[in-house]
């Protein structure tokens, strides 16, 4: 299975064969280096492939880190199960994608910071007229005394909170386009997160 990761840089379009336009989003990558192999018959008892991704500061990474990493200060690092096999130290970079696979991309969401439950979740809020006077973004009755859950509030009633900051996979995704030697990867569709959010490209 073929996986790299890479930063969202930007939307673009990608004009077909036949004239028609595709909207594509522009994934950047400078390629991966495999920094451990575990297998299902080791110590760790299940087999994956980890990789480490960009450069970051030094004393911006615990000593643990930097050193699982042989002294290299990537910027992510992350693991992929059920991948093919590959030796500590081998590079992994944008050539190993073809047009037209298909691919899931997966990342973290736009942090919408804290919302109420109506740009939350939907929630009409209350009545303008009639006796209400700041009611119109509240989120109303959340349980009380006897009703579903017996007094007390429910877990899962949906409040106000963070919003965004999710993990989202987006699947079935196409590659329009592929720039191994500018590490440019061109996807269908619109990917999570905001322009540097390092996502995880999985071949399906």
């Amino acid at each position: 299975m073929k996986f790299i990761l890479a930063k969202k840089a930007g939307m673009t379009r990608v004009f077909g064969e036949d004239g028609t336009a595709k909207a594509g989003t522009i994934l950047k990558t400078d390629g991966v280096t495999v920094t451990q192999v575990k297998t299902a018959d080791g110590a760790d008892r299940y087999s994956a492939v980890q990789v480490g991704f960009g450069t970051r500061k030094e004393k911006n990474l615990s000593k643990a880190v930097l050193g699982h990493a042989k002294g290299t200060a990537y910027e992510a690092m992350r693991e992929f199960r059920d991948v093919d096999a590959a030796e500590v130290g081998a590079t992994i970079d944008a050539s190993v994608f073809a047009v037209g696979d298909t691919v899931s991309v997966a990342g973290l969401t736009k942090g919408k910071g804290f919302a109420g439950v109506v740009k939350r979740h939907g929630f009409h809020g209350g009545r303008r007229t009639h006796g209400q006077k700041h009611s119109e973004r509240e989120p109303g009755s959340i349980g009380g005394s006897g009703g579903r859950a017996g007094g007390r509030v429910a877990k899962g009633i949906r409040m106000a909170g963070r919003m965004g900051a999710d993990r989202v996979t987006v699947k079935n995704l196409k590659v329009l386009a592929v720039d191994a030697a500018n590490g440019e990867i061109i996807v269908s569709g619109a990917v999570p997160g905001n322009r540097g959010t390092i996502l995880e490209v999985i071949a399906a």
